[in-house]
């Protein structure tokens, strides 16, 4: 731990489920956490105050992640250093037959989902090839690795940020950085509580849903330097779906 570069992590969308857990679990490690949030600022900062009473340090970053000046600005560098972990969490859905989709459906999709991991990427990679050392972390989806019927936008973002995750890693191996996804299947929280009803359950082989903190313990593996050597990979947790 105390080899790496002076810098903080970035959780975008950090105020409940993946992006809430992911957030404590990088406190733990020693990282210093940027907690952004676009609306639910009270969950942003029972996040921060979770953290804070566990001993580690967050901060609040309000801003939208499909909004380009509100992605410059929570990832330049600030009193906390510049941002040397960046898990790209923020995302939104909205679900219809393809035919029925309209173009503020497909734009706002992708545009919060794909183009954002793009901007926030762009934005903190001069800073951690400078370092030699960075993590990107990009949360993907299982909709981006198989056919979910209703779900082509979020589908199509999500394969996007896969394909984007490859491509990226092979720019920046050599200098210290490693850029990998996950792709979470069905996982319980707040964003899901609308699919979850039923024998949903039934379809995946483990038999249950799984929950925000199996996913950011992959995040958190995939931002440590155990996994120096892991990049351009998307790690699917699904409890089987995608097998």
């Amino acid at each position: 731990m105390s080899e790496r570069p002076e810098g903080c992590a970035l959780v975008t969308g950090a105020s409940r489920g993946i992006g809430a857990a992911s957030a404590l679990m990088l406190a733990a490690d020693g990282w210093p956490v940027r907690v952004n949030y676009r609306s639910d600022e009270a969950g942003a900062k029972e996040v921060v105050a979770r953290i804070e009473a566990a001993g580690g340090t967050a901060t609040l970053w309000q801003g939208d992640v499909a909004d380009a000046e509100d992605v410059a600005r929570i990832v330049a560098p600030g009193d906390d250093g510049p941002v040397l972990v960046l898990v790209n969490n923020a995302g939104v859905r909205v679900d219809n037959l393809s035919p029925s989709l309209t173009d503020e459906d497909w734009a706002t999709v992708i545009d919060t989902n794909l183009t954002s991991t793009f901007r926030a990427t762009r934005a903190a990679l001069p800073k951690m090839m400078r370092a030699r050392f960075g993590r990107v972390i990009n949360v993907s989806s299982v909709a981006g690795i198989r056919a979910n019927p209703g779900q082509a936008n979020y589908s199509a973002s999500k394969a996007g940020v896969i394909g984007f995750t490859k491509t990226v890693a092979a720019e920046v191996a050599r200098r210290g950085v490693t850029v990998n996804a996950v792709a979470p299947g069905v996982i319980e929280t707040a964003f899901t509580e609308d699919v979850l009803e039923g024998d949903l359950a039934k379809a995946i082989p483990a038999r249950r849903v799984g929950t925000p903190e199996e996913v950011a313990a992959c995040i958190r593996f995939l931002a440590s330097a155990q996994a120096s050597y892991v990049t351009g990979t998307t790690l699917t947790v699904d409890g089987g779906l995608s097998a």
